[in-house]
Protein backbone atom coordinates (compact mmCIF):
# COMPACT_ATOMS: atom_id res chain seq x y z
CA UNK A 1 0.00 0.00 0.00
CA UNK A 2 1.32 3.12 -0.77
CA UNK A 3 2.01 6.16 1.61
CA UNK A 4 -0.71 8.18 0.66
CA UNK A 5 -3.57 5.27 0.00
CA UNK A 6 -2.52 4.69 3.92
CA UNK A 7 -2.74 7.94 5.08
CA UNK A 8 -5.82 8.61 3.31
CA UNK A 9 -7.16 5.21 5.38
CA UNK A 10 -6.57 6.68 8.49
CA UNK A 11 -10.18 8.65 9.21
CA UNK A 12 -10.61 11.79 10.70
CA UNK A 13 -13.04 11.07 12.93
CA UNK A 14 -14.74 8.44 15.04
CA UNK A 15 -18.33 7.80 15.95
CA UNK A 16 -19.21 6.43 19.13
CA UNK A 17 -22.09 4.45 19.48
CA UNK A 18 -22.83 4.67 23.82
CA UNK A 19 -24.24 1.51 25.07
CA UNK A 20 -25.54 -0.28 21.57
CA UNK A 21 -29.22 -1.61 22.81
CA UNK A 22 -29.66 1.21 25.42
CA UNK A 23 -30.02 3.65 23.75
CA UNK A 24 -33.47 4.60 25.14
CA UNK A 25 -31.71 4.91 28.74
CA UNK A 26 -28.91 6.70 28.10
CA UNK A 27 -30.21 9.63 30.02
CA UNK A 28 -31.34 8.22 32.89
CA UNK A 29 -27.80 6.18 32.86
CA UNK A 30 -25.91 9.70 33.10
CA UNK A 31 -27.71 10.64 36.59
CA UNK A 32 -25.84 8.06 38.64
CA UNK A 33 -22.65 8.18 36.28
CA UNK A 34 -22.80 11.91 36.41
CA UNK A 35 -23.21 12.10 40.59
CA UNK A 36 -20.64 9.09 40.38
CA UNK A 37 -18.02 11.52 38.65
CA UNK A 38 -19.00 14.34 41.12
CA UNK A 39 -18.03 12.15 44.05
CA UNK A 40 -14.84 10.85 42.63
CA UNK A 41 -13.07 14.43 41.64
CA UNK A 42 -14.63 15.93 45.07
CA UNK A 43 -13.35 13.18 47.21
CA UNK A 44 -9.89 12.34 45.30
CA UNK A 45 -9.02 15.91 45.28
CA UNK A 46 -10.24 16.60 48.86
CA UNK A 47 -7.69 13.44 49.50
CA UNK A 48 -4.77 14.78 47.59
CA UNK A 49 -4.86 18.19 48.91
CA UNK A 50 -5.41 16.77 53.06
CA UNK A 51 -2.51 15.02 52.42
CA UNK A 52 -0.17 17.85 51.01
CA UNK A 53 -0.75 20.38 53.37
CA UNK A 54 -0.90 17.82 56.44
CA UNK A 55 2.81 16.77 57.64
CA UNK A 56 1.44 14.23 59.34
CA UNK A 57 0.81 12.45 56.28
CA UNK A 58 3.99 12.61 55.30
CA UNK A 59 4.07 8.95 55.52
CA UNK A 60 4.92 6.28 52.11
CA UNK A 61 1.32 4.80 52.77
CA UNK A 62 0.07 8.19 52.42
CA UNK A 63 1.87 9.58 49.04
CA UNK A 64 1.43 6.46 47.48
CA UNK A 65 -2.56 6.92 48.04
CA UNK A 66 -1.74 10.62 46.50
CA UNK A 67 -0.34 9.11 43.51
CA UNK A 68 -3.24 6.93 43.47
CA UNK A 69 -5.87 9.78 44.01
CA UNK A 70 -4.33 11.10 40.89
CA UNK A 71 -4.48 8.62 38.16
CA UNK A 72 -7.90 8.02 39.87
CA UNK A 73 -8.69 11.98 38.39
CA UNK A 74 -6.85 11.43 35.11
CA UNK A 75 -8.70 8.05 34.37
CA UNK A 76 -12.13 9.53 35.22
CA UNK A 77 -11.75 13.20 33.54
CA UNK A 78 -10.38 10.84 30.05
CA UNK A 79 -13.73 8.89 29.77
CA UNK A 80 -16.22 10.28 31.77
CA UNK A 81 -16.75 14.06 30.06
CA UNK A 82 -17.34 12.29 26.71
CA UNK A 83 -19.33 9.52 27.86
CA UNK A 84 -21.47 11.98 29.55
CA UNK A 85 -21.88 14.43 26.32
CA UNK A 86 -23.04 11.07 24.45
CA UNK A 87 -25.57 10.58 26.72
CA UNK A 88 -26.87 14.34 27.29
CA UNK A 89 -26.13 15.54 23.77
CA UNK A 90 -25.66 12.81 21.42
CA UNK A 91 -22.17 13.90 21.01
CA UNK A 92 -20.79 10.76 19.09
CA UNK A 93 -18.04 12.35 16.89
CA UNK A 94 -14.78 12.17 18.47
CA UNK A 95 -11.55 12.81 16.33
CA UNK A 96 -8.76 10.51 15.41
CA UNK A 97 -6.35 11.98 17.70
CA UNK A 98 -8.33 12.49 20.83
CA UNK A 99 -9.27 8.91 20.67
CA UNK A 100 -5.60 7.57 20.32
CA UNK A 101 -5.58 9.77 23.28
CA UNK A 102 -8.10 8.24 25.30
CA UNK A 103 -6.38 4.77 23.98
CA UNK A 104 -3.36 6.07 25.59
CA UNK A 105 -4.41 7.48 28.92
CA UNK A 106 -6.80 4.96 29.72
CA UNK A 107 -4.16 2.14 29.21
CA UNK A 108 -1.45 4.39 30.95
CA UNK A 109 -3.18 5.36 34.05
CA UNK A 110 -4.08 1.73 34.56
CA UNK A 111 -0.73 0.39 34.19
CA UNK A 112 0.44 3.59 36.84
CA UNK A 113 -2.32 2.66 39.00
CA UNK A 114 -1.44 -0.44 39.60
CA UNK A 115 2.44 -0.10 39.68
CA UNK A 116 0.96 2.10 42.77
CA UNK A 117 -1.01 -0.71 44.24
CA UNK A 118 2.09 -3.08 43.92
CA UNK A 119 3.94 -0.06 45.74
CA UNK A 120 1.42 -0.24 48.62
CA UNK A 121 1.59 -3.75 48.84
CA UNK A 122 4.93 -3.53 49.72
CA UNK A 123 4.99 -0.56 52.00
CA UNK A 124 2.58 -2.90 54.22
CA UNK A 125 4.77 -5.86 53.97
CA UNK A 126 7.62 -3.88 54.98
CA UNK A 127 5.49 -2.04 57.66
CA UNK A 128 4.46 -5.14 58.93
CA UNK A 129 6.70 -7.53 58.88
CA UNK A 130 10.71 -5.96 58.89
CA UNK A 131 8.96 -2.73 61.04
CA UNK A 132 11.99 -1.43 62.29
CA UNK A 133 13.27 -0.56 59.00
CA UNK A 134 10.20 0.74 57.10
CA UNK A 135 11.35 4.46 57.26
CA UNK A 136 14.88 3.16 56.29
CA UNK A 137 14.07 1.48 53.21
CA UNK A 138 11.01 3.54 52.31
CA UNK A 139 12.76 6.79 51.99
CA UNK A 140 11.08 10.17 50.05
CA UNK A 141 14.21 9.08 47.47
CA UNK A 142 12.92 5.77 47.06
CA UNK A 143 9.17 6.78 46.73
CA UNK A 144 10.45 9.49 44.37
CA UNK A 145 12.23 5.99 42.23
CA UNK A 146 9.44 3.93 42.92
CA UNK A 147 6.82 6.75 41.03
CA UNK A 148 8.98 7.72 38.42
CA UNK A 149 9.46 3.60 37.50
CA UNK A 150 5.82 2.76 37.61
CA UNK A 151 5.39 6.32 34.98
CA UNK A 152 8.35 5.07 32.80
CA UNK A 153 6.75 1.33 33.01
CA UNK A 154 3.41 2.54 32.14
CA UNK A 155 4.87 5.06 29.08
CA UNK A 156 6.92 2.21 27.44
CA UNK A 157 4.48 -0.43 27.36
CA UNK A 158 1.68 1.77 26.26
CA UNK A 159 2.92 4.01 23.87
CA UNK A 160 3.55 1.21 21.11
CA UNK A 161 -0.08 0.72 21.56
CA UNK A 162 -1.28 4.06 19.84
CA UNK A 163 1.71 3.47 17.17
CA UNK A 164 0.17 0.09 16.28
CA UNK A 165 -3.35 1.81 15.63
CA UNK A 166 -1.75 4.73 13.88
CA UNK A 167 -0.36 2.36 11.33
CA UNK A 168 -3.43 0.25 10.67
CA UNK A 169 -5.86 1.03 7.60
CA UNK A 170 -9.48 1.69 8.98
CA UNK A 171 -10.88 1.84 4.61
CA UNK A 172 -13.90 3.91 6.08
CA UNK A 173 -14.72 2.20 9.28
CA UNK A 174 -15.57 4.13 12.19
CA UNK A 175 -18.35 2.78 13.98
CA UNK A 176 -17.00 2.17 17.88
CA UNK A 177 -19.89 0.41 19.32
CA UNK A 178 -18.53 1.48 22.90
CA UNK A 179 -18.55 4.67 25.33
CA UNK A 180 -15.08 5.58 24.92
CA UNK A 181 -11.82 4.22 22.85
CA UNK A 182 -9.94 1.44 23.72
CA UNK A 183 -7.57 -0.12 22.32
CA UNK A 184 -8.79 -3.62 20.91
CA UNK A 185 -12.31 -1.82 20.70
CA UNK A 186 -10.60 0.35 17.82
CA UNK A 187 -8.18 -2.31 16.44
CA UNK A 188 -11.15 -4.26 15.13
CA UNK A 189 -12.31 -1.13 12.71
CA UNK A 190 -9.03 -1.92 11.18
CA UNK A 191 -9.44 -3.94 7.67
CA UNK A 192 -6.47 -5.16 8.11
CA UNK A 193 -4.46 -7.98 10.50
CA UNK A 194 -4.54 -7.04 13.42
CA UNK A 195 -2.47 -9.84 15.16
CA UNK A 196 0.06 -7.63 16.55
CA UNK A 197 -2.11 -5.55 18.53
CA UNK A 198 -3.59 -8.51 19.64
CA UNK A 199 -0.64 -10.25 20.74
CA UNK A 200 1.19 -7.04 21.92
CA UNK A 201 -1.78 -5.69 24.00
CA UNK A 202 -1.69 -9.38 25.84
CA UNK A 203 1.70 -9.00 26.27
CA UNK A 204 1.60 -5.55 27.90
CA UNK A 205 -1.11 -6.16 29.99
CA UNK A 206 0.45 -9.59 31.48
CA UNK A 207 3.93 -7.89 32.22
CA UNK A 208 2.20 -4.36 33.78
CA UNK A 209 -1.16 -5.78 35.55
CA UNK A 210 -0.76 -9.71 35.49
CA UNK A 211 2.79 -9.26 37.01
CA UNK A 212 1.80 -6.76 39.43
CA UNK A 213 -1.43 -8.90 40.79
CA UNK A 214 1.00 -11.83 40.98
CA UNK A 215 3.05 -9.80 43.28
CA UNK A 216 1.05 -8.17 45.48
CA UNK A 217 -1.14 -12.02 46.02
CA UNK A 218 3.02 -12.46 47.18
CA UNK A 219 3.26 -9.83 49.27
CA UNK A 220 0.10 -10.14 51.18
CA UNK A 221 0.72 -14.27 51.38
CA UNK A 222 3.99 -13.32 53.25
CA UNK A 223 2.29 -10.47 55.22
CA UNK A 224 -0.73 -12.94 56.34
CA UNK A 225 1.96 -15.41 57.25
CA UNK A 226 4.05 -12.69 59.42
CA UNK A 227 0.73 -11.80 60.88
CA UNK A 228 -0.61 -15.09 62.76
CA UNK A 229 2.64 -15.68 64.23
CA UNK A 230 2.10 -12.22 66.09
CA UNK A 231 1.66 -13.39 69.89
CA UNK A 232 -1.63 -11.47 70.27
CA UNK A 233 -4.97 -11.89 68.94
CA UNK A 234 -5.24 -7.47 69.26
CA UNK A 235 -2.58 -7.31 67.70
CA UNK A 236 -2.93 -9.54 64.44
CA UNK A 237 -6.47 -7.56 64.79
CA UNK A 238 -4.44 -3.82 64.25
CA UNK A 239 -2.51 -5.44 61.82
CA UNK A 240 -4.86 -6.82 59.78
CA UNK A 241 -6.90 -3.25 59.97
CA UNK A 242 -4.27 -1.29 58.70
CA UNK A 243 -4.84 -3.71 55.51
CA UNK A 244 -7.87 -3.89 54.89
CA UNK A 245 -8.63 -0.60 53.21
CA UNK A 246 -5.83 -1.80 50.44
CA UNK A 247 -7.21 -5.01 50.26
CA UNK A 248 -10.81 -3.78 49.13
CA UNK A 249 -9.25 -0.88 46.85
CA UNK A 250 -7.09 -3.87 45.20
CA UNK A 251 -10.15 -6.01 44.52
CA UNK A 252 -12.09 -2.73 42.94
CA UNK A 253 -9.36 -2.51 40.54
CA UNK A 254 -8.27 -5.47 39.57
CA UNK A 255 -11.95 -7.45 39.11
CA UNK A 256 -13.35 -5.66 36.76
CA UNK A 257 -9.99 -4.47 35.02
CA UNK A 258 -9.27 -8.05 34.26
CA UNK A 259 -12.80 -8.90 33.99
CA UNK A 260 -13.46 -6.45 30.91
CA UNK A 261 -9.56 -7.63 29.21
CA UNK A 262 -10.98 -11.34 29.18
CA UNK A 263 -14.11 -10.53 28.09
CA UNK A 264 -12.79 -8.57 25.52
CA UNK A 265 -10.48 -11.48 23.77
CA UNK A 266 -12.90 -14.70 24.93
CA UNK A 267 -15.93 -13.58 26.65
CA UNK A 268 -17.65 -13.32 22.76
CA UNK A 269 -20.78 -15.18 24.75
CA UNK A 270 -21.35 -12.17 27.32
CA UNK A 271 -23.39 -9.31 25.50
CA UNK A 272 -22.32 -6.57 24.56
CA UNK A 273 -24.03 -4.18 26.31
CA UNK A 274 -23.11 -6.16 29.77
CA UNK A 275 -19.61 -6.04 28.91
CA UNK A 276 -19.68 -1.93 28.63
CA UNK A 277 -21.70 -1.01 31.37
CA UNK A 278 -18.82 -3.05 33.11
CA UNK A 279 -16.50 -1.28 31.19
CA UNK A 280 -17.80 2.16 32.51
CA UNK A 281 -18.04 1.14 35.71
CA UNK A 282 -14.42 0.75 35.81
CA UNK A 283 -13.46 3.84 35.16
CA UNK A 284 -15.71 5.74 37.53
CA UNK A 285 -16.47 2.79 40.60
CA UNK A 286 -12.32 2.56 41.90
CA UNK A 287 -11.94 6.24 41.65
CA UNK A 288 -15.23 7.41 43.65
CA UNK A 289 -14.76 4.65 46.25
CA UNK A 290 -11.07 4.59 46.74
CA UNK A 291 -11.39 8.31 49.01
CA UNK A 292 -14.43 6.79 50.59
CA UNK A 293 -12.62 3.53 52.22
CA UNK A 294 -9.76 5.29 52.82
CA UNK A 295 -11.35 8.33 54.53
CA UNK A 296 -13.45 5.42 56.42
CA UNK A 297 -11.17 3.33 57.67
CA UNK A 298 -8.00 5.61 57.91
CA UNK A 299 -8.03 7.45 61.04
CA UNK A 300 -5.23 9.99 59.94
CA UNK A 301 -6.65 10.99 56.97
CA UNK A 302 -9.93 11.61 58.83
CA UNK A 303 -8.63 13.97 60.89
CA UNK A 304 -6.70 15.64 58.51
CA UNK A 305 -9.53 16.45 56.23
CA UNK A 306 -11.08 17.67 59.40
CA UNK A 307 -8.31 20.29 60.25
CA UNK A 308 -8.56 21.52 56.81
CA UNK A 309 -12.24 21.99 56.70
CA UNK A 310 -11.85 23.68 60.01
CA UNK A 311 -8.90 26.08 58.71
CA UNK A 312 -11.07 27.04 55.67
CA UNK A 313 -13.88 27.68 57.92
CA UNK A 314 -11.85 30.38 59.92
CA UNK A 315 -11.37 32.13 56.56
CA UNK A 316 -14.73 32.82 55.47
Amino acid sequence: MSAANQSSSVPQWFFLVGIPGLEEFHLWLSIPLCLMYVLALLGNLVLVVTIALDSALHQPMYVFLAMLATTDVVLSCTTVPKVLSIFWFRSRAISFGACLAQVFFIHFVSAMESAILLAMAFDRYVAICNPLRHTAILTHSVIEKIGLAAFLRGFSAVVFLTFLLCRLPYCGHTIIPHTYCEHMGVARLACADITPNVVYGLTAALSTLGIDAVLICVSYTLILRTVFQFPTKEARLKALDTCGSHICVILLFYTPAFFSFLTHRFGHSIPRHVHILLANLYVIVPPMLNPIIYGAKTKLIREGIARYILQMGKHF
